[in-house]
């Protein structure tokens, strides 16, 4: 296992974009003010500024360009005044978009295949930045600029760059290489093979560029697709990872950062810094505020997945830190510091692990249905988890479940580590496809009989009473196929009905779809042995593309009945409450971490639609179970110190959380 950096927990990624237009950049700088309000915000770390989006360097430069209305070296004044008292200043370059130098040299900018050239907005009358192709003489000036850089602030801690892409670009220097290396523009798949092989070009030259005074030197390269199939190589180009996820935004919302958590901690073991923003709305927002319960939620969430904080901010032009932002992140980053104790170091401590579904099928456009509906389901569930990107023995023996979801179909060597598994004590959970071998239809494991799949659908599922849904006893629709599955093995989940007909402009039946025949089709909606929960349709898609409630209880039911216990925690919180489990194996103790939010959708889409915090309710009696393989001597609330009674009874550990106010840390010492 790689090392994980000393991370820094509070940190500030301060932007500063600013136009050639604006006078007296930094003018009202003050190193005291500066000082002033990190301290206030508890802040231990701030990325400044070399390079923005505009082009434009904020220190003296030959090989860029100073912002014309700036007199002075502002990133040395903002470096040394933070390493006076103690906060490390990472340097920021801007990589993927750069307007000065797309203006001078337009020659080097990204052009799609339809011929339109590439950024923030097509047309050239409108307000937007402007992308450039690395396969261009623009990635020889990056990494001039990156080794000035390096060489101007040698006792930067890190480099930070950003907007890190490579389109499919058919500028003339990528159609003539695309030619030269026997690619063929015209198809997709190849410009996309050529694209992947100049992002590793600039990974290679600029990571090399920044690390050159400094061969230790912290690197991120700010990539989107760094966790997507095809990409592992990638992190060798980067020493942490900072997960950009700015859940107000309501487009990635409240589940991206820790689906990104999950797979980053059950695969390549790089400390992770989670990101969030100040801002009302998206990047870059001047006057913007989130609510300060808000950022208290987003940093403890970050933390109880494992993560350093990151807050993002734009400092204005005159170089003047806003006085209210910093009050407003210390109000978190005091809870952060306070807390860092029992997060530094902390390793999951997850008894389930996801087969993650984009990562194992590898199609050009990933599909991320699978993956979001089982996150969701297990995090509602309160059933802590890591995602996992391939089925290694070495791996998957850390865990006491794996799911395998919807469309996942294992070869020969996959399965040979699978009964290996089962072997040990293991259990699996399938779904859909996942049933079948990759090579032959037919299953992989002896559970049961699959006749393809259906073709009558939306069908219906009407459980077994132990596995039904609260207060449905009738069927209820599924919207996508199920596997014609008959079982010979286990308990059946349930059985199938079959609509009379599927809806078509031939004979439709009412609003939606065709109801159910009275009569069962004879399939089972799935199956439970002793180490195989089955479902016969793609559950997990299902919920993601349709959130419907009724499916997520009458999944979570078979969960925990086939491997209640094997979660580790069972709690009474609502869905909308999160929990995690960590373990600092030094100090012998686990770290439960229960987060709870009233999280609104306010806007609208010709406005801005976000999803906000704008108070936290607190829940009170909140009921715990944990079941560890450790014997718990105590068990504590911290930072608190106050310590919780509890009583051991069957190998559970049964405790009460009187008040949880957004977040709450409970220890278990072994």
């Amino acid at each position: 296992m790689e090392k994980k950096l000393d991370i820094r927990f509070r940190q500030v990624h301060l932007d500063f974009h600013t136009s050639p237009l604006i006078p007296g950049i930094g003018a009202e700088f003050d190193k005291k003010q500066w000082q002033e309000n990190l301290k206030m915000a508890h802040v231990d770390s701030i990325t400044c500024f070399s390079c923005c989006h505009h082009g434009w360097s904020y220190h003296p430069t030959e090989v860029g360009a100073m912002h014309p209305e700036l007199s002075f070296d502002l990133l040395r004044e903002q470096m040394e005044a933070s390493h006076e008292i103690g906060i490390k200043v990472p340097i920021y370059l801007t990589a993927g978009i750069n307007n000065r130098i797309a203006e001078l040299n337009p020659g080097w900018r990204e052009i799609n295949f339809e011929g339109q050239l590439v950024g923030w907005t097509r047309s050239p009358l409108k307000a937007g930045f402007k992308t450039l192709c690395f396969n261009t003489p623009y990635l020889d000036f990056l990494a001039r600029l990156t080794e000035e850089a390096a060489r101007l602030f040698p006792d930067a801690d890190g480099m930070f760059f950003d907007i890190i892409s490579q389109n499919q670009c058919c500028c003339p220097c990528c159609m003539r290489d695309m030619g030269k290396m026997g690619f063929d523009p015209a198809k997709e798949e190849d410009r996309k093979h050529f694209s992947d092989f100049v992002l590793r070009k600039y990974f290679k030259k600029i990571t090399e560029a920044a690390r050159s005074v400094n061969s230790n030197l912290n690197v991120f390269h700010n990539f989107a697709w760094l966790g997507d199939p095809g990409n592992e190589d990638v992190y060798n180009y980067v020493s942490h990872i900072e997960s950009e996820s700015l859940p107000t935004t309501g487009f990635t919302g409240y589940d991206a950062f820790p689906m990104r958590a999950a797979f980053s901690r059950g695969n390549k073991e790089k400390a992770l810094v989670g990101m969030t923003g100040k801002f009302h709305t998206h990047w870059g927002e001047f006057g913007g505020f989130k609510s300060a319960d808000a950022l208290r939620y987003e940093c403890a969430a970050m933390i109880a997945q494992g993560a350093a904080c990151s807050i993002g901010d734009q400092l204005h032009p005159c170089g003047k830190l806003d006085e209210s932002t910093y009050k407003l992140i210390g109000k978190a980053y005091r809870e952060v510091e306070e807390k860092e104790p029992w997060c530094r170091n902390a390793q999951s401590s997850a008894f389930f692990a996801v087969l993650s579904s984009r990562w194992f099928k590898r199609t050009l456009v990933p599909d991320r249905n699978t993956d979001l509906g089982i996150a969701r389901i297990l995090r509602e569930g309160h059933i802590p988890f890591d995602m996992l990107r391939d089925i290694d023995a070495e791996k998957i023996f850390r865990y006491k479940v794996l799911i395998l979801a919807d469309e996942i179909r294992l070869d020969e060597k996959w399965r040979a580590n699978i009964r290996e598994f089962l072997a040990n004590g293991g259990k699996i959970i399938l779904s859909g496809e996942s049933l079948l071998k990759k090579e032959e239809d037919i299953p992989a494991f002896d559970i049961g009989i699959c006749e393809g799949e259906s073709t009558q659908y939306p069908n219906y599922i009407q459980a077994e009473e132990m596995f039904a849904p609260q207060d449905i006893h009738t069927p209820f629709v599924m919207y996508v196929p199920s596997m014609n599955f008959r079982k010979t093995k286990g308990e059946s989940l349930g059985k199938i009905f079959e609509p009379y007909f599927v809806r078509s402009y031939e004979h439709f039946c009412s609003h939606a779809h065709t109801p159910f025949k009275t009569a069962p089709s004879g399939y089972d909606a799935g199956t439970v042995t002793e180490n195989i929960l089955y479902f016969a349709h793609k559950i997990f898609r299902n919920y993601a593309l349709y959130g419907n409630v009724i499916l997520k209880d009458f999944i979570l039911k078979c969960i925990y009945a086939f491997a209640g216990d094997e979660a580790g925690i069972r709690t009474n919180l609502p869905s909308t409450a999160r929990v995690t489990l960590m373990q600092q194996k030094e100090e012998k103790r686990y770290i439960a971490h229960a987060l709870y939010a009233n999280i609104i959708p306010r806007g609208t889409p010709e406005g801005h639609f976000t999803l906000l915090i704008d108070e936290i309710i607190p829940l009170y009696h909140v009921e715990f179970s944990f079941t560890l393989p450790e014997k718990i001597k105590k068990v504590t609330l911290e930072p608190e110190g106050k310590e919780i009674p509890f009583t051991e009874k069957e190998g559970k550990i049964l405790l009460i959380l009187e008040k949880l106010d957004c977040h709450a840390m409970m220890v278990l010492h072994y």
